[in-house]
This record gives C-alpha cells, sequence and structure tokens, in this order.
C-alpha cells in the first residue's frame, strides 16, 4: 500500500541527488513503499552530508563515528543544514513515525517522533527527550521495527525493549529490533547481555558462547526464588524459546515450565537453570558434552566399530543409503553387509537420503519425486521394512523465503510419492526453521536437526522443532585403534527407534534406466517419425485435418509430443523401475495421444471446464477420471499403491488433476496398464512380458479387445513401442 509521505521521501531523494549515480545512489522507484532500497539511498545522502567520501548501503562504524564526532547526537540545535534535516524526517517516515512536513525544520512533530522511538525502543530512560543518538540513528536507518508486527509476541518485545534500554550503553551492543519475533539479532544480543553480566569488558564480550561464557554460565545456576538480572535473563530465554513463562522472577510456575523444557529437549529433569538448560535454551547445540544415544556418520560400521558406539552408549546410527559419487566418502552409503554388523551388535539404523541438496535450486517438485523414488528403491534393496521413516536433508542454511518457493513443494512431492509408492515414512533433516516448517505442512513425521550449524539462520532463533527425533549437537570421535569412529553425536527424543532387523531385497537387474539422450534421442526422433509416417501419421496433421487448421487449432507434431515424452523420461524412468515393468509400456499410450490430439478432445475439456459435462478423456495419457478412479483402486486393493480408495463422487476432482497435474496423470497412465492386465485376464506387466500380451495391453488402452478399433490401436501402438523400447534396450546396455 503506497504512502504518500514515503513516496514525498523517495521523490526527495531523486530530486536533491539527482547526481546519485556519481554517488551510488541509484534513482528510486516513487512508489511510496518501504524497502531497502530506500533506506540504503538514505543512508547514502547521510553520509554525503555528513562529508563522508567512499559511501556505502551499510551504516557501519565509520558513519557511527562520524555522527559522534561531528554532532554528538542530532537535533534542532547541531543538525547542519535543511536537507541533513530532511533525510532524517525521511527516515522516520519509512519507519511509520510523523516527520513533519519534510521540509527541513527539527520541529515539534519531529521531536514527538523521536522521543515516540526512543520509548518504542526501549530506550527512553537511557535517552530522555527528543535528540537522536547514534545509535538511534543507525537503528533508525534500517528495516527493523520497534512495534509488534506479523502477530509477534508482546512478551518478546517486552524483552527485547528490556535489553536495549539496559545494555545501549556498551561499546558493541546496537538497538535490536523490538518487532515481538525471536531473530539472530536477539539471540545474539542475549549472548552479549550474559558476557555483560559476567563482568566481561567491552572488546572481550563478542556475543558468542565460548569458553569464557560457559565457564561463567557453570556458576550462574537459577532456582525457585531466584531474583534480579539473572532470573530475568533466564526467564527471557524461556520466552524465546516459546515457553508460556512470565518475565522477571523465577517463581514456581517457571520452574514447571523449566521441567517441561527440560524434557522436551531430554535434559535430566531438575526444575533448576543449570548450565546444560541455560546452554539449551542459548545455542542450537547446547551442552556438547552431555551424552549421546545416537549418531550419524560417513563411515562403514564394522564389527570393531559397532562395539565401540555400543561401549559408548550410543544405540542409534543414521546411515546413508545411496552416495551418487564413485570417488568422494566411498564408505558414505551403506556398504555390504553393514546393516547385518549393525543388527549383530544389538544397534539400530535410521536411513538418509542425499545427494546434493546443498542449495534452493536443488529442491523442486520434480526432484523430489526423484528423490521419494530413487529412496523407495535403495531402501528395498538395503532391507528396510515398513514403516521405516528415511530422512531426506535440506543441507544448507535456507532462508525462509526459499522454504516456500523451493523445498514445501519438493517434500510436498516426497510425501506424495513414498505415501503413494511404499510403506515407508517420511523425515526431514535441516535447520529448525526448514524442519518445524516443513513438519506444519504435513510432509515429515519426523526431525532430524542440524544443531550443530549454530550459525545458521534457520537455527537462530528458532526452538527444537515440536517433532524432533535425533538433535545433531557436535563432531566427536569414538574408539580407538580399529574401532576408532568419527561421528555426528545426536540426542535421541525416542520419537524414532529405526530398525534393528533388516530384509534385504535383492536388486533386479535389467530395470529401465534415463535415456542416454546425447547417443540416443536424434536417431530415436527420426525412428518414430519414419515409423508414424509409415502408418499414416505424418509429422504434423492427420485425420483429416490440414497442416495449417491443426495448428490453429491446437494440435502438436510427432516432435513435439516426442519432446514432451523425453522431458518426463526422468518420471517414466522411475515409474517402471518402482513398477517393475518395461518404460515404453507407459510411454508409448502416451506418445501416441499426445500425437493424435484433435480438436474434439479440446471441446470436450471445454465442456467439462464449463460444468457441461461430467468427465471425457484428458491429459496427457487422455484419461477418463472414471477409469483411473477403477485402475488406482485396484492398484491400492492390490497392494501396488496406498491410499485412500475413491469413489464416483471423486470423479470431478480426479478429472481436475488428470487434466493439470501432468504427474498425477502419468502415474495413472502407469497403474492403468497393470489394471489392463487384470482386465484382459494375463500377468501383471513385467520385464519379461510377451510381445503378443504387450501388444494387447495396448490395445486395452484404447477398449475391449473384441472391439476392431482397439485391435488396430493395439497393432499401431505395438510398432511404436518396438522403436522406443529399442532405445531405451540401448540405455540400459
Amino acid at each position: 500500500m503506497a504512502d504518500e509521505m514515503v513516496q514525498r521521501a523517495q521523490r526527495f531523494i531523486n530530486t536533491t541527488y539527482n547526481n546519485g549515480a556519481t554517488l551510488g545512489i541509484s534513482k528510486l522507484e516513487e512508489n511510496g513503499q518501504t524497502g531497502w532500497p530506500v533506506m540504503y539511498a538514505l543512508t547514502r545522502a547521510l553520509q554525503y552530508e555528513m562529508g563522508i567520501t567512499s559511501l556505502s548501503n551499510s551504516f557501519g562504524p565509520t558513519t557511527l563515528s562520524t555522527i559522534a564526532a561531528k554532532y554528538g547526537k542530532l537535533d534542532e540545535t547541531t543538525i547542519p543544514s535543511a536537507n541533513f534535516c530532511r533525510i532524517i524526517q525521511s527516515a522516520l517516515y519509512c519507519k511509520g513515525y510523523d516527520g513533519g512536513e519534510i521540509d527541513g525544520t527539527y520541529n515539534s512533530r519531529v521531536k514527538a517522533a523521536v522521543a515516540k522511538l526512543n520509548d518504542d525502543m526501549g530506550v527512553g530512560g537511557t535517552y530522555p527527550g527528543s535528540s537522536l543518538w547514534p545509535k538511534v540513528v543507525k537503528g533508525l536507518f534500517n528495516m527493523d521495527a520497534y512495534v509488534t508486527v506479523s502477530n509477534g509476541s508482546d512478551s518478546i518485545r517486552a524483552i527485547q525493549r528490556w535489553l536495549n534500554g539496559r545494555y545501549i550503553l556498551r561499546k558493541d551492543f546496537y538497538i535490536i529490533p523490538c518487532d515481538g519475533h525471536h531473530s539472530r539479532d536477539v539471540a545474539k544480543s542475549m549472548l552479549f547481555a550474559i558476557q555483560y553480566e559476567l563482568g566481561m569488558a567491552d572488546g572481550v564480550a563478542n556475543g558468542v558462547f565460548g569458553p569464557g561464557t560457559q565457564t561463567g554460565l557453570r556458576s550462574h545456576t537459577v532456582t525457585l526464588g531466584t531474583t534480579g538480572v539473572w532470573a530475568q535473563l533466564f526467564t527471557a530465554a524461556m520466552i524465546l524459546n516459546k515457553r508460556n513463562v512470565l518475565f522477571g522472577n523465577f517463581t514456581s510456575s517457571v520452574q514447571a515450565g523449566v521441567q517441561s523444557f527440560q524434557s522436551f529437549v531430554k535434559l535430566p529433569v531438575t526444575g533448576t537453570g543449570d548450565f546444560a538448560t541455560w546452554a539449551s535454551l542459548l545455542v542450537s547445540y547446547g551442552d556438547q558434552s552431555r551424552p549421546g544415544q545416537a549418531c550419524d556418520g560417513v563411515t562403514m560400521i564394522t564389527p570393531a566399530r559397532a562395539q565401540a558406539l555400543k561401549d559408548a552408549g550410543y544405540e542409534y546410527i543414521g546411515r546413508y543409503l545411496f552416495n551418487p559419487s564413485t570417488t568422494s566418502l566411498p564408505e558414505k552409503q551403506i556398504q555390504p553387509g553393514e546393516l547385518a554388523t549393525i543388527k549383530q551388535y544389538g544397534l539400530r539404523c535410521f536411513p538418509i537420503f542425499q545427494t546434493w541438496s546443498r542449495s534452493a535450486d536443488y529442491f523442486s517438485s520434480n526432484q523430489g519425486t526423484t528423490d521419494a523414488f530413487k529412496a523407495i528403491e535403495w531402501a528395498q534393496m538395503h532391507g528396510f521394512k515398513p514403516g521405516t521413516i528415511i530422512y531426506f536433508a535440506v543441507d544448507y542454511d535456507a532462508m525462509d523465503g526459499e522454504v516456500s518457493e523451493y523445498i514445501i513443494p519438493h517434500f510436498r512431492a516426497v510425501m506424495r510419492t513414498i505415501g503413494e509408492n511404499s510403506s515407508y515414512g517420511v523425515g526431514v533433516y535441516g535447520p529448525r526453521n526448514v524442519c518445524q516448517r516443513v513438519a506444519d505442512a504435513g510432509y515429515a513425521a519426523t526431525s532430524f536437526v542440524c544443531d550443530m550449524s549454530s550459525g545458521f539462520s534457520g537455527n537462530l532463533g528458532y526452538p527444537l522443532p515440536t517433532n524432533w527425533a535425533f538433535d545433531q549437537i557436535a563432531t566427536v570421535t569414538v574408539g580407538s585403534g580399529s574401532g576408532a569412529i568419527e561421528i555426528d553425536k545426536n540426542i535421541a527424543s525416542g520419537r524414532d527407534l529405526g530398525q534393528g532387523d533388516f530384509d534385504p531385497g535383492s536388486y533386479t537387474t535389467g530395470l529401465d534406466v534415463a535415456l542416454d539422450k546425447t547417443a540416443y534421442r536424434s536417431a530415436m526422433l527420426a525412428d518414430v517419425q519414419s515409423y508414424l509416417t509409415s502408418i499414416g501419421v505424418p509429422e504434423t496433421g492427420g485425420d483429416g485435418w490440414t497442416d495449417k487448421d491443426w495448428a490453429s487449432l491446437g494440435g502438436i507434431s510427432t516432435t513435439e509430443a516426442f519432446d514432451a515424452v523425453m522431458d518426463a523420461d526422468w518420471l517414466f524412468t522411475l515409474l517402471a523401475r518402482q513398477l517393475k515393468l518395461r518404460k515404453a509400456l507407459i510411454q508409448t499410450p502416451v506418445l501416441w495421444e499426445l500425437r493424435k490430439l484433435n480438436p474434439g478432445d479440446f471441446a470436450a475439456d471445454a465442456a467439462v471446464l464449463a460444468g457441461l459435462d461430467d468427465d471425457c478423456s484428458t491429459g496427457w495419457g487422455q484419461i477418463f477420471a472414471w477409469v483411473t478412479i477403477e485402475a488406482r483402486n485396484y492398484c491400492m486393493q492390490q497392494g501396488i499403491i496406498n491410499g485412500t480408495p475413491l469413489t464416483s463422487s471423486d470423479i470431478g476432482s480426479v478429472w481436475t488433476k488428470l487434466h493439470e497435474d501432468q504427474e498425477y496423470n502419468l502415474r495413472s497412465v502407469a497403474y492403468l496398464t497393470i489394471f489392463n492386465a487384470h482386465q484382459i485376464g494375463v500377468a501383471r506387466p513385467s520385464l519379461t512380458t510377451s510381445p503378443s500380451t504387450t501388444q494387447n495391453l495396448l490395445a486395452r488402452y484404447n477398449g475391449p479387445l473384441n472391439v476392431p478399433a482397439a485391435q488396430q490401436y493395439g497393432r499401431e501402438l505395438m510398432g511404436l513401442y518396438n522403436v522406443l523400447e529399442n532405445y531405451n534396450a540401448l540405455s540400459r546396455g
């Protein structure tokens, strides 16, 4: 929403500093909306007015010290020029305060706004009146809020204001937001506060949970009846961890809250604020010396290492299902015989799936589907039984916006695939915020938290996820000699007990693989075109439609249909591997139906969309919703897929998914292929299904086998199948 005064502030910058390009001040869009570009421009303008020659977006030490040295504080007696004042007035408006008329006058309206700003920041007692002190100016020229925003907590805001008011005069303490939300800055300010109260001097206190801070906290246990600043700091830390206690003294209700917190994070339930509890409240990894019951690592568990882990008190071991690299970390993937060793020594294993997952652009719906299918295949091969939770990794510091845009869609696809195609569960490995958000979206049963990465923004300021199963806190070496092994030590909550017994599957040779497109795509297209032309289906047009009419009505060419199928080769491959059938059996009807789309198909879709009809064949595979319902229900009954049985009342929602969701449509083609085998009374399609049965299955895709049109459909598609299977076989080889 545009604000007229913010727009005037933007116009002031643009007109006053119209040579801004030489100053590094970009021309602002005069849209009346506050944002970092406006704050950066105002910061640079302020620096320019103070005579700083090297301008920067950052309100850093030079800007701060220049204000202190030149003016001491800013008010009507010290502000050097009208434009300088206009910059202050503009910044006030961008923060939501009344800056006057942006007229260059530090008048009563500006003074009232500054007094209100000081009070909102919590520094009104230290800085009474209407002057702007240097650190307040620094806080004015950023995007921090000093009022509760976005459903923030008034209790957290009270703590933020208290911290600002108590420590603002310390050299390295700067004003933190007072917006009611825990954050990286608030977490660091708490550590500064602890260090100041421990007596650390300016320059020594650094906001890091180091040895000096830890030693000091060991002698500051707070208990029932404790009052004063240490009780305030402790209750503040509890509130910032979303514990429902009152800020202030250590009362009996605080004691109950501490007991609940200790139970949740698996600390000894003492009801006192001892060092381990302080540590868990202040940093994500907590007390790294506490014993762990779980671990994870990239090293094979040999008998000697298994004994060493067991002797050290470990019960659960996280190991990787798959390692995409053949050279890096050769023992990262579960090795042959390793799970038998884990079982023999009475240990349990929880599986982790990770290929890359170290940047936002890795994550997508398609990648989630791919990862899930691969995880199922590897988990079954290693012998993990139904009910096993597989942890899918988010191994980087994902920003909250990236979680929304990339990671949530990724895990939605993981959950759909794992849920529909296996009896496994989904877990998430990652920072606290990632784990909690994926869990809140309903896409992870449990979380494996990378709390060892305490500097991650997704860990700073976030409490331990409510569904945490394993909490990774330190890298340690266990055992000696041949039993020595480096592991990441984890705390176990008991929400996931891993697996202690395994039933290794035999890897089925001859499964389809992704097409070697570099080697075969061009030749494959040429053969597809040649075959289709030979049966009266040219590159474009057909069915009595001229090429021009066909294009105008939305028809596609052989090449376009082929390209679509090739772009989805990853999904056809994964479905074929999961269902243990030939990929070409799914590809063939899809390629044919795409190429043979005609005006009647588009008209039928339009009729359903307009509410004039309930059902029609639709999407890439041209499937009816009622047929899809029968096919999916059959596959559920046979234990091939999981899901809730569908009824005729689901026709509308199923049709919409078939029409709009390409992946749902192609999955349904695969399930329909299996259902068709049942309908014609033959065995479920496999890697060795005979050519004659394959042709009948293709014919049944069109209709009953005793219908001549279906028989012709089967004959025509069998030739196309042979072309596709030829190149799939070459890729397998």
